[in-house]
């Protein structure tokens, strides 16, 4: 049976001298990967965005929400198969714009939702960037927290308003650790498996100048399989090495990307 496959990576797009050839190799390596989607964050600037489109040429369709200096939300999707509709859905609950989550207001973040036809089967990406929690603290009380966690709500009931014979992944920077109370309520409120459960490794690179609390698991790809289909779910990490590029070391990212591979395995036999 077949087996779809997912890479989301917040690929770091911040304009800097240096983004532009660190994305280039990016774009290069995502072009030669074996996948049938990839969903990327941060692309912050139309240039970049631009970029993988011309350099991702395998990757026959692309969905993203245009707007003034970069896509909507920095997010761009990515895909081998025809799309059938795509639209995106600005967050509703933007944080505090007078704090450093001023810098996601600009971005305009929100949830992009792209429906493809692949192998017979509807199949819905849901693509999106939550708020950053400036503190590090996500306890209940806590104000980025609180903005998180309604950005999930609104998150979950996206997911829970696609048709029960799709297969639904849902993916992105979540800007929450895996484990943590939010994540536990939006799994439960989605309907959606986390195929990591558990796993606590961090997918933000380790950084001198970042305090340990930042370095968590909080990038993530998630799914619902559809009622008509069964499917085994397998899940790992990706971009984790420095890659040798110019007589250098380069990292792809300050984030490790997540890949998803989902195999068809049979069709279910619903009840009349």
């Amino acid at each position: 049976m077949p087996t779809f496959s997912l890479l989301t990576f917040n690929c770091y797009g911040v304009p800097t001298p240096g983004t532009s050839g660190r994305l280039k190799l990016l774009a290069h390596h995502l072009n030669h990967l074996d996948m049938s989607a990839v969903c990327l964050q941060e692309v912050q600037s139309n240039r970049h965005r631009r970029l993988f489109e011309r350099e991702c040429g395998s990757y026959s369709s692309r969905a993203y929400e245009p707007f003034i200096h970069a896509p909507k939300g920095g997010l761009l999707t990515l895909s081998r198969s025809p799309i059938v509709h795509s639209e995106f859905n600005l967050f509703t609950e933007r944080g505090l714009w007078y704090t450093p989550a001023l810098a996601d207001w600009i971005l305009h973040k929100g949830i992009l939702i792209t429906r493809i036809d692949w192998e017979h089967m509807p199949v819905v990406l849901i693509n999106t960037h939550l708020t950053a929690n400036y503190m590090g603290d996500w306890s209940r009380t806590n104000p980025f927290a609180k903005h998180e966690y309604n950005q999930l709500r609104q998150l979950a009931a996206c997911v829970q308003a696609q048709p029960s014979d799709a297969l639904v992944l849902v993916c992105g920077d979540f800007n929450i650790p895996r484990g943590s109370w939010m994540y536990e309520a939006f799994l439960e409120e989605s309907g959606l498996t986390d195929p990591l459960a558990g796993n606590l490794q961090p997918t933000l690179r380790p950084r001198s100048i970042l305090p340990d609390r930042y370095i968590m698991p909080i990038d993530f790809a998630l799914w619902r399989a559809p009622q008509t289909h069964t499917v085994d779910v397998q899940s790992r990490f990706q971009f984790e090495e420095v890659i040798p590029h110019n007589n250098k070391h380069v990292e792809l990212s300050d984030h490790y990307a997540v890949e998803l591979l989902v195999n068809i395995t049979s069709a279910r036999r619903l009840s009349s």
